[in-house]
């Protein structure tokens, strides 16, 4: 079973309700070989968002059913690390000050000149996975689902701060899901210590079900951790580190 690679590409989402300018934006950034999506509204971009991690929004303020700043607001409320790049035919330094104040981590006017999106698109991008290495030495705490993981303690907190205590095995599973979410981990990855004999040890399905157990106890955490047949498991979650 082979390895499969470090890190997965990343995903951006364009929400612009002009079915041009999505066109131009997701022609552009594919080119840089992003996984790139679009929506139309903030309806489809939730229905985007619930699908799997995003890395990045390229979010226009004015949308058919909601406002982008209110979007914003929420997302970052619910402690959500997603980049956001706002866009809009705003052009009043007010609009600008309040997007940034609520969480965007940047702006951009129309009209604009596509590269100047896709170098800010990449500026942004290259950032987030340059600071992820040190959030994960540094933080005592790693939320994905419902869950929150002590890195100090050990234990599982859930939604409602109930204590899950972890084995070591169990602990040191979740960890490599964590390390890398939303990348499908064969057996050799998950327990490199028996790189040798993971691909026959059915000990280490033993223990991923275990876990899943553990997750089930909290609303949607039955599907937090999903099997890839013939390759591994994935963990179907965001984290952030607190």
């Amino acid at each position: 079973m082979p390895d499969m690679p470090p890190s997965r590409p990343f995903r951006v989402i364009v929400v612009d309700d002009d079915e041009d300018i999505r066109g131009l934006i997701v022609g552009q950034l594919a080119q840089d070989h992003y996984e790139v999506e679009a929506a139309g509204s903030l309806a489809e971009l939730r229905g985007l968002m619930a699908a799997g991690a995003v890395d990045l929004i390229v979010l226009d303020l004015n949308l058919p059913d909601g406002d982008g700043l209110s979007l914003c607001r929420e997302l970052r409320g619910q402690g959500n690390g997603v980049q956001i790049i706002m866009v809009t035919a705003r052009g009043s330094a007010i609009d600008r000050v309040l997007g940034l104040e609520l969480g965007a981590d940047d702006y951009l006017t129309k009209p604009f000149e596509p590269r100047e999106l896709l170098v800010r698109v990449r500026n942004l991008l290259r950032r987030s996975r340059s600071e992820e290495p040190a959030r994960q030495k540094t933080a005592r705490i790693a939320r994905f689902g419902s869950w929150r993981l002590d890195l100090f303690q050990r234990r599982l907190i859930a939604s409602d701060e109930r204590l899950i205590m972890l084995s070591s095995a169990e602990f040191r599973l979740l960890s490599r899901f964590i390390e890398e979410p939303n990348v499908v981990l064969s057996r050799e990855a998950l327990v490199p210590e028996r790189r040798a004999t993971a691909a026959f040890d059915r000990s280490i399905d033993l223990q991923v079900s275990r876990l899943r157990q553990k997750l089930a106890d909290s609303p949607g955490g039955d599907g937090l951790i999903l099997t890839v047949r013939g390759e591994g498991y994935v963990l179907a979650s965001s984290v952030t580190y607190e």
